[in-house]
C-alpha cells in the first residue's frame, strides 16, 4: 500500500496561487478598463500568464515522469507548481520573463530534475519530454479559441489583443521547444531512439543548445521564416497579425 503523500504532493503552492491571482486580477482590469494605464495592466496580465504557463509546462514534465516511474518527483516539490522548486529558478522563470520583456519571444523555460534511470521504456522517455511543449500547445489553443469563435467585435479589444500576444508567446515557445536540438524538449523526444554512441557524443553540447538556437534566430532570414511560421499557425485560429502586434505594443508600456 502506498504511503501518505509527501509534502511536495499535498497541494498547490501559495506562490503559484499568488501568480495566478495576479493574472486573474490584471485580466479583469484589462477586460473592464478599470486600470488607469491599460499598457501596465496588459503587462501584468501577460507576464503573470506567461509564468503560469511555465509552471504548467514543468508540472506536465514532472507529473508524466511520476507516472512513468520516477517516484522521487513528489519529494522534490515539483508537483506543487512552485517555480522556486525548479532546479534553477533563474533559468526556469527569470530568464524567460526577461526575454519576453526584451524581445517578445517565448523562451522555453527550465528544468525539473528527472531521474531517468528509474524510467523504463523509450516511449515513456519520449512522452516525458513531449508533455511540456504539448502543454504550451494546449494553452495556446485555449487562448486563441475566442478569436475562432467570433469574439472580435463583442469582447473588449484591449483584452483580446492581450490574449493574442500571450497566445503568440505560447506558439513561439512550442515551436522552439519542439526543435530537435540538444537541450530542448524536441531532442528529448527523439533521443531515446538514437544510437547510444551518437547520444554520448551530443550530450556535452546540450547546455548550449538553447543559446545556439537564439543565436541562429538573430540571422534575419531565419528570424523571418520562424515568425512567419508562428503567425501562420495563429491565422488558422483567426487571430489577426495586428492583434498580436498591438498587444505587444501595449505590453511595452514603458515605450509610450
Amino acid at each position: 500500500m502506498r504511503q501518505a503523500r509527501s509534502r511536495g504532493e499535498r497541494g498547490i503552492s501559495p506562490v503559484f496561487l499568488g501568480i495566478a491571482a495576479v493574472m486573474a486580477v490584471s485580466g479583469w482590469a484589462v477586460w473592464s478598463g478599470f486600470a488607469s494605464d491599460a499598457g501596465f495592466a496588459v503587462f501584468l496580465f501577460v507576464v503573470s500568464g506567461w509564468v503560469v504557463s511555465l509552471c504548467l509546462h514543468e508540472y506536465a514534465h514532472a507529473r508524466t515522469a511520476l507516472h512513468s516511474g520516477d517516484i522521487t518527483i513528489g519529494d522534490k516539490g515539483y508537483l506543487s507548481l512552485n517555480p522556486l522548486k525548479y532546479t534553477n529558478a533563474a533559468l526556469s522563470v527569470v530568464l524567460p520573463v526577461i526575454f519576453v520583456i526584451m524581445g517578445g519571444i517565448g523562451l522555453p523555460g527550465g528544468a525539473v530534475f528527472i531521474e531517468r534511470g528509474r524510467i523504463r521504456g523509450r516511449w515513456r522517455h519520449s512522452l516525458i519530454s513531449a508533455a511540456g511543449p504539448l502543454t504550451n500547445v494546449l494553452f495556446a489553443v485555449l487562448l486563441m479559441l475566442p478569436f475562432m469563435l467570433g469574439a472580435i467585435g463583442s469582447w473588449p479589444q484591449t483584452f483580446l489583443v492581450a490574449l493574442g500576444f500571450l497566445a503568440f508567446l505560447q506558439v513561439s515557445a512550442a515551436f522552439l521547444n519542439l526543435l530537435p536540438i540538444p537541450g530542448l524538449d524536441g531532442y528529448g523526444i527523439w533521443e531515446p531512439w538514437l544510437p547510444y554512441n551518437f547520444r554520448r557524443q551530443v550530450e556535452p553540447f546540450a547546455p548550449f543548445g538553447l543559446i545556439a538556437t537564439f543565436g541562429v534566430l538573430y540571422i534575419p532570414a531565419v528570424n523571418e521564416k520562424f515568425f512567419d511560421g508562428v503567425y501562420h499557425v495563429m491565422r488558422w485560429f483567426d487571430v489577426p497579425d495586428v492583434a498580436v502586434e498591438y498587444g505587444y505594443w501595449l505590453f511595452r508600456f514603458w515605450k509610450h
